[in-house]
């Protein structure tokens, strides 16, 4: 192809979701724009579904860090096909996920399990290195040096990263206790593994995680909501524990217990993916051991609901409202 006909090409519209505006869901739009220009190091991939997560509510509204200033295409993880290789992948990007066509950096590119739909696939990237990645900065992904059993309380335990949170907890061995906006959700979560379901809307998940826990309270929480929930996740550890935060689901800036961290010499830890996924060090023996369990087929997506592109606003309002189990995702191609 020559240059002439290769800039043409680059020219030909595809499908996008666009945020036109940083108001919420309903300023989201599927519109027409040229491919994406390969950077240096780039490769484009014809992206077939993407999964949507609560940080590209957030974006959609403003109240995500870092968002570039409107107009830009949503989303942050895909599956497809690498246009250069013909392979499956599933994959990682800051901006730009929801869209036919995508340009990515291959060591932001995984293979796709084999008999893994792309919905499957698409909603991998996000959740499962989030998760892992928790129970890695919580200090889990060994077993506990004394003996004994690590303990851990997941917050949204039927969302995307509470599902797999789970699915891996169960795989360590680590004795988990989640909290749900709803007991049916919490009944499906416990089929794949959770042992302790708090109801939030009916108990008060401190209370109960230290009447369960005698008193002692719980070495990690997995925290993504905010405001007052990260001063009573910290309330819920034991000594040295520490509340890995990961999200601010309730729009609210984190509240600190400082008492609660004196006393039990406890800590905030901050996980942040956007920064993480740059850093091959971490990824790398993250996908190998994920990539494992994978293969003994101890690890695998719970998938909520599938819409088109075209009611993209109806599936951000329904995790909006918390109504989603599991994960949602877009088909795009």
């Amino acid at each position: 192809m020559n240059r002439a006909a290769e800039s043409f090409a680059r020219l030909d519209p595809m499908k996008v979701l666009m945020i036109a505006s940083l108001s919420g869901p309903d300023a989201l739009a599927v519109q027409e724009t040229a491919e994406p220009v390969l950077k240096p190091g780039q490769t484009l991939v014809r992206v077939s579904a993407g999964g949507l997560n609560f940080a590209d509510f957030m974006t959609a509204q403003g109240g995500y860090p870092g968002t570039p200033p409107p107009p830009l295409i949503a989303g942050r993880e895909f599956a497809g096909v690498e246009e250069s290789s013909k392979r499956r992948v599933m994959g990682y990007i800051q901006w730009g996920a929801f869209a036919e066509k995508v340009a990515a950096y291959p060591h932001m590119l995984w293979p796709v399990p084999e008999n893994w739909s792309d919905e499957q696939a698409a909603a991998f990237p996000v959740n499962y290195f989030t998760a892992y990645l928790g129970y890695w900065q919580a200090g889990m992904t060994q077993p506990p040096p004394s003996g004994g059993t690590h303990r851990v309380l997941i917050h949204a335990a039927g969302g995307g990263v509470g599902t797999a949170a789970v699915q891996i907890g169960r795989i360590l061995g680590v004795e988990m206790y989640g909290t749900s906006s709803s007991d049916e959700k919490l009944a499906r979560v416990k089929e794949l593994g959770l042992q302790n379901g708090i109801n939030y809307k009916k108990q008060d998940y401190e209370e109960v995680v230290k009447n369960l826990t005698g008193g002692e309270g719980v070495d990690a929480v997995f925290e993504m909501l905010g405001g007052e929930h990260t001063a009573k996740s910290l309330r819920c550890l034991r000594d040295f524990g520490r509340v890995i935060q990961y999200g601010t689901a309730s729009g609210k800036q984190p509240q600190l217990d400082l008492r609660a961290l004196y006393a039990k010499s406890a800590s905030v830890q901050g996980l942040w993916l956007s920064y993480l996924s740059h850093k091959r060090e971490i990824m790398e023996p993250a996908w190998k051991q994920l990539s494992e369990w994978i293969a003994q087929r101890k690890l695998a997506p719970v998938i909520g609901q599938v819409f088109p592109l075209e009611r993209a606003v109806e599936a951000y309002k329904l995790l909006q409202e918390g109504k989603n189990y599991g994960k949602v995702v877009l088909k795009i191609g």
